[in-house]
């Protein structure tokens, strides 16, 4: 990652960008930290005020009870949104022991047969304290409702595109199609990132 901001920048991007947010419970009644992969602007954060961040605004808020993450992998491009190994390395060493205790399963959304092969292979060795043993992969919106409570998380309007491409082209789950966005005529781009839908509330 490198910084081409200031550090007070940089912390208001991240609120700005909501990429960590105390949101929601799961099915177990433990508080759920939606991590929006595709917000994170690794071009623009250091690791230090990343590590500084999550250490001031958001362990203290998850308290001293378990926890789960939701962390939505839809997206995400290794040239824009990919911190690298040693940053994630980094970040998860900085994670306190009682806060990385507490935590009791990592629901990785949309994870695409990349990330899939990169953590088991990797995992083992990058995280340490079983964290890979935690992890969940959920291929689709609907499976999430399976291990979280529906009407307490809002997702980006993304994620529901998404999921609807692999409904009609289902070989992007095994990396045979480019899952990158595609152009029709006359279609407008919206590059909002506050747009968010609630459509999946019954």
């Amino acid at each position: 990652m490198s910084t081409q901001i200031s550090e007070v920048e940089q912390e208001q991007l991240i609120e700005k960008l909501e990429i960590f947010k105390i949101h929601g419970r799961d099915k177990r009644g433990r508080k759920i930290l939606r991590i929006i992969g595709k917000f994170f602007p690794a071009r623009f954060l250091s690791l230090d005020v990343l590590k500084k961040y999550l250490e001031e605004k958001i362990f203290p808020r998850l308290g001293r009870k378990p926890f789960a993450v939701l962390y939505v992998h839809t997206g995400v491009q290794r040239s824009e949104n990919f911190p690298g190994i040693s940053a994630l390395r980094a970040i998860y060493d900085a994670i306190p022991v009682n806060v990385r205790d507490n935590l009791q399963e990592v629901y990785f959304l949309h994870p695409g047969l990349q990330s899939r092969l990169f953590l088991a292979t990797c995992g083992r060795f990058l995280f340490s304290g079983g964290l890979y043993g935690k992890l969940r992969y959920i291929s689709r919106v609907d499976y999430l409702w399976e291990h979280v409570r529906r009407n307490e998380i809002e997702m980006p309007e993304f994620v529901y595109d998404h999921d609807d491409d692999l409904e009609y082209r289902p070989m992007m789950d095994y990396g045979q199609e480019s899952d990158h966005a595609r152009i029709f005529p006359g279609a407008a781009v919206d590059s909002s990132v506050s747009s968010f839908s609630m459509r999946c509330i019954s």
